[in-house]
Parts: C-alpha cells; sequence; structure tokens
C-alpha cells in the first residue's frame, strides 16, 4: 500500500491539475509516480521539467531509458525498472536490448560504456575519477553527453527514491528485478 496519496487529476488545485493534465496527455494516462509527487506541486514541475529537458538533450531516448533501467534495479526500485523498460521498447530498444542494460550490460561498446559510468556513479555516490571520465570520451562520447549520462543518473535517482519510500503501486507490466531488494 502506498505511503503518501495518489493525487487526482480532477479533484485537486489548479495548479496540480494543470501539471497533471500535461502528464496525462503525454502519456494518455496518469501514471502513479507523477500523482504521487503531485502531493508537492514543486516537486512535480521540477521532475516534469527535468524529463522534458532531457528528453530533448543529445542523449538518444533508447540510451536514456538503457540507464534508467540499470540505475532502477540497482535500487531495486520496481516501478522505474517497469516504466523504463515499456518506455525503452517505445524509443526503439528490444526487449534483449533492456534485459541486458537491467543488468548494466551492452553489445554496444559506447552503450556499455555509458552504464558502466552511470552504475559507477549510483555505487560510488557520484565518486568517479579522471579514468572514468576518460573512458566515456574514449567510446566517442563529448563532454554534453557525458554531462546529460550524469543527469539522467540523477533524475533516476530522485524518480527511485519517490517510488521505493513511498511504495508507490506499479502501474506499468511488471519487469522481475534482477538483485534482491
Amino acid at each position: 500500500m502506498n505511503r503518501i496519496p495518489l493525487i487526482d487529476r480532477n479533484a485537486t488545485s489548479p495548479d496540480r491539475k494543470a501539471l497533471l493534465d500535461s502528464i496525462h496527455a503525454a502519456f494518455g494516462s496518469s501514471p502513479n509516480m507523477f500523482r504521487a509527487v503531485a502531493n508537492s506541486p514543486a516537486a512535480l514541475k521540477s521532475m516534469w521539467s527535468a524529463f522534458g529537458a532531457l528528453g530533448s538533450g543529445v542523449i538518444a531516448p533508447n540510451l536514456g531509458e538503457q540507464i534508467a533501467v540499470a540505475v532502477a534495479d540497482r535500487n531495486a526500485c520496481e516501478y522505474c525498472l517497469a516504466a523504463h523498460t515499456a518506455l525503452g521498447r517505445k524509443a526503439g530498444a528490444s526487449a534483449e536490448e533492456m534485459q541486458r542494460a537491467q543488468a548494466g550490460e551492452s553489445a554496444d561498446p559506447k552503450t556499455q560504456a555509458a552504464l558502466r559510468f552511470a552504475l559507477k556513479l549510483v555505487n560510488e555516490r557520484g565518486q568517479v575519477d579522471d579514468a572514468d571520465v576518460q573512458a566515456l570520451r574514449a567510446v566517442g562520447f563529448s563532454d554534453e553527453e557525458i554531462v546529460e549520462i550524469l543527469a539522467h543518473v540523477a533524475l533516476n535517482l530522485f524518480t527511485n527514491y519517490v517510488n521505493v519510500a513511498f511504495a508507490v503501486p506499479v502501474d506499468f507490466p511488471a519487469v522481475k528485478l534482477r538483485r534482491a531488494a
């Protein structure tokens, strides 16, 4: 059972309704995560803006989703794992690519480097070194892309923590975590 109310977009304040209406229009529904975060319009606005900004960034959408599933699995976030697996498939990643990304793996060396860096950021709480950044440059990532990889990780940490801390009910097709919570 969720630990925080899920806001109904049709029975809330005008500022919450406006944000939830734009999210509903983008997804065709109102995902529970956004409804939970809507308890704070400031937090919802921040989250939704970050998704929009990164969605129009230089990192390909399918790479962003692969990063998201790797981070979700590492943080045992069933909600984000389910949501980003579905979004990754919609962005053109194969089922196998999403399964491999969940484990922090990819057959593509550039994607593998991004996933390795993303998981090191999570595991080491941001404590990376020159060699970690240089490994991304060595496979062709620009500094702009490297910063966006970190931004994707940061956004996914926020969403993972929301869903895990508040026990947000999963409303996407379930995906089994690879690691135990």
